[in-house]
């Protein structure tokens, strides 16, 4: 028999095994029991070589069976290729819509879909909410903001939670920002450390900065706490996220994206600032910018000086006299000097009965995009 590898499709070879032995399409019907007919649509490849027909007909020809099976997969696969419409959008729409986290988004109110089965409803909002003309545009924008850890870029479910940050600032009106009031401002909020209430003046604060501050939930997933960013060079955006209720993480991170603005930082390109929580002992590799932040929030919050002695005279017993007396002599809540001692001692068991929650005393005041609440924009 000649070489099987010529042929394209079983229905030629099948044609030479039969010219090889000289057998009519009559003859290979009465000794495999095929009707004729089928053997014949065989033949041209309009009817497919199925397991049971190639294990017979290997018994037949003695070609193994795998070798019809393969022409009849290759042969099916060459057919789906012509016939299959080309779609340059599908790669594209199986990330999006795989990665994006599209149900959320319209719960939420962030995308305005009718018909949640409709994809080209769901692409046009995308691109709407994305302000781009094409949907493959999407895919490149994780490059268009920085991330607290520079060896990963932002995800799109990160970058979804920024484009509605910056929705909603861009329609919040506030003064031209001064860098000088922001510092000026640093003595007031530190001021306000000392009970989780009086969280409900931070905004009003910022505002007077020319700092646009609001609060949107985060999406799930995401782990975002903050981010900084500047809709002009004269107008800086502080988001925050409040995904963990606890008054020592909202100083931190409030301190710390307090301390990007300040800096310039995130002109360029926005910062995503996601699990800096300050009590997370995690390891991370961060750059300059980020231990320039995290070293003004954490001096904010508690004296590192002090906050080093008490451990270093202190530990591994930390009685709780001495701790709230640590808390009163700082003049700031319990919380974040708790915060701070599980941290650098990573110890996350410690004083967790003097955890405050601050969600509720804050966004009253403060413009909100999440908790059931949609920003009016």
């Amino acid at each position: 028999m000649k070489n099987t590898e010529i042929f394209k499709t079983p229905g030629q070879l099948l044609i030479s095994l039969l010219n090889e032995r000289g057998w009519s399409n009559r003859l290979l019907s009465s000794v495999t029991g095929f009707e004729e007919s089928g053997i014949s649509r065989m033949l041209l490849d309009k009817k497919p070589v199925t397991a049971e027909i190639a294990v017979v007909l290997e018994e037949v020809f003695g070609v193994q069976a795998e070798r019809f099976l393969s022409l009849q997969k290759s042969y099916d696969l060459a057919k789906a290729r012509i016939t299959a419409m080309p779609d340059p959008k599908r790669a594209a729409r199986a990330h999006l819509l795989g990665e994006l986290p599209i149900q959320e988004m319209i719960s939420r109110s962030w995308i305005a879909v009718k018909n949640q089965k409709d994809v080209e409803e769901i692409e046009s909002e995308l691109m709407k909410f994305f302000k781009t003309n094409h949907l493959s545009d999407i895919e490149q924008l994780p490059h268009a903001a920085k991330k607290t850890n520079p060896e990963s870029g932002a995800t799109l479910t990160q970058l979804a939670w920024l484009f509605r940050v910056q929705q909603i600032a861009k329609e919040l009106i506030t003064p031209k920002y001064s860098a000088s009031k922001t510092r000026d401002a640093l003595p007031k909020l530190k001021a306000l450390l000392i009970a989780p209430e009086e969280a409900r003046k931070v905004p009003q604060i910022l505002n007077e900065c020319g700092i646009k501050f609001l609060i949107v939930e985060a999406l799930k997933s995401s782990k975002i706490d903050g981010a900084c960013c500047w809709l002009n060079q004269h107008s800086p955006v502080i988001a925050m996220t409040l995904r963990f209720d606890r008054m020592d993480n909202f100083w931190f991170v409030l301190r710390h994206e307090i301390e990007h603005v300040l800096q310039g930082h995130g002109l360029e390109s926005p910062i995503i600032d996601a699990e800096i929580d300050s009590s997370d002992g995690a390891s991370k590799i961060i750059n300059e910018e980020e231990k320039l932040a995290n070293d003004a929030a954490s001096n904010f919050c508690v004296s590192q000086a002090k906050i080093d002695s008490f451990i270093a005279r202190k530990a591994p017993i930390f009685p709780e006299r001495d701790f709230l007396g640590l808390a009163k002599i700082l003049g700031v809540h319990p919380s974040l000097v708790a915060g701070q001692i599980r941290f650098k001692t990573g110890r996350f068991e410690l004083f967790n009965s003097h955890n405050a929650k601050i969600r509720s005393c804050v966004l009253p005041s403060a413009i909100v995009d999440g908790w059931g609440d949609i920003a009016p924009i």
